[in-house]
């Protein structure tokens, strides 16, 4: 059996909460101090996130992982200086501690080097879906235990983000079919890689090329309609929908612009800024942030949302 049909989509296994009626409550009950209890758990505890990066070598996966999370997460080396090309598709995964203002985020980022690199890309996509897929049983069996852990370690991967290169045509047969695999297993979000290599006219192009080929092909990456509970975050992630996949730019150069330190790419035209946080103030600038939803409940799970917006020339 095709195993497109096997695998059920993150969404089909989330059960639908019927409507309760509210209880009107006549004295304080101390229901607030809840919020006071779990931020002070959290702060203690801190949060683990795990992604996974998939896409060719040379479209920057590495240096955007670095760029999003301000920090060395991958020794990068250059290519060509005696690093043989893995012949088959090798996961590597390398696991950080980031903390800011006092909150800890424990950082897990699995690489693919060798995706897509070989002649024969034939069921290239196996050990990606069997990393996903066994860290997903790993968990289970350790929550189904009788006698289980306090604190689970949680292996799974939370976002997959998948580097689509900057062609400027449409998905490749290749995504095509690794996309439709991923959606039914992992949160995906898709990214155009090296964004600054089109310009504003060929990336929206792009852009739109790309939406067509994932409704085509029914491929559902992040946000699906299931996370559309109410009003207000149905009108939050039809604006996600609509810029995905997001262009991003990485870059771990430094560079002095009108007297701050940032990061970016610099060609002849000006330079081109990382991520940070408010509105773009240069004309050639990629504004990308990035907010991590935690989701309460039994699964912990964690989505990352990317917004990425290009100022216009």
């Amino acid at each position: 059996m095709d195993p497109l049909r096997q695998s059920p989509s993150p969404c089909s296994s989330r059960p639908s909460s019927p409507k309760t009626p509210p209880c009107e409550i006549h004295g304080y009950v101390g229901i607030e101090d809840v919020l006071d209890q779990v931020k002070i758990k959290a702060m203690k505890m801190g949060f683990e996130f795990n992604i996974m990066v998939v896409g060719q070598s040379g479209l920057g996966k590495s240096t955007m992982v670095s760029t999003l999370f301000k920090s060395k997460v991958w020794k990068c080396t250059l290519p060509g200086l005696g690093m043989p090309i893995p012949q088959t598709l090798q996961l590597k995964s390398v696991t950080h501690v980031i903390e800011e203002k006092g909150v800890k985020l424990k950082l897990t980022v699995t690489d693919t080097p060798g995706f897509g690199d070989q002649i024969n890309n034939d069921k290239c996509w196996d050990p990606i879906l069997g990393y996903i897929n066994e860290q997903y049983e790993r968990y289970l069996q350790e929550e189904i235990l009788i006698t289980r852990q306090r604190h689970i370690p949680d292996t799974r991967v939370h976002c997959c983000v998948y580097f689509v290169p900057p062609t400027g045509h449409c998905l490749r047969p290749l995504d095509i079919e690794l996309l439709q695999r991923l959606c039914r297993t992992v949160n995906v979000v898709p990214v155009i890689a090296r964004a600054d290599s089109l310009t504003l006219e060929e990336r929206e192009a792009f852009r739109r090329r790309i939406q067509h080929n994932l409704r085509t092909h029914c491929i559902e990456v992040y946000p699906q309609k299931c996370f559309d509970e109410d009003i207000n975050d149905r009108i939050l992630n039809s604006k996600i929908r609509d810029r995905i996949p997001f262009a991003v730019v990485g870059s771990d150069q430094e560079y002095l612009v009108n007297g701050r330190c940032v990061l970016g790419r610099k060609t002849k035209w000006g330079i081109i800024e990382g991520p940070r946080v408010g509105k773009p103030t240069t004309r050639k600038q990629t504004d990308l942030e990035i907010k991590s939803l935690l989701a309460a409940g039994r699964t912990q799970a964690s989505y990352l949302t990317l917004w990425a917006s290009v100022s216009s020339q």
